[in-house]
């Protein structure tokens, strides 16, 4: 089981802080497609996020193993 942390705009858009992903090997590109086909909803905002596996930031080609935590994390903007 992976579990997926949300954060800012993400998170409220989804209304909850977390979402569980019950595959225990895949790539986080596979991980992103199975977020955006499982909540359309956050589709276009899942591609445009950085990925980071257990708190370092990881590329689609990387593995995340069960048990990993994964962040979602939206561009930031602002002054």
């Amino acid at each position: 089981m992976i579990n997926v942390l949300l954060f800012a705009g993400i998170r409220e858009k989804a209304g909850r802080e977390t979402i569980t992903c019950e595959q225990t090997r895949i790539t986080v590109g596979e991980l992103k497609q199975w977020l955006a086909d499982t909540y359309p909803e956050l589709a276009a905002d899942i591609q445009l996020a950085m990925i980071a596996v257990n708190e370092e930031f990881a590329d689609d080609s990387a593995v995340v193993n069960d048990g990993d935590q994964v962040a979602v994390i939206p561009p930031v903007s602002g002054g």
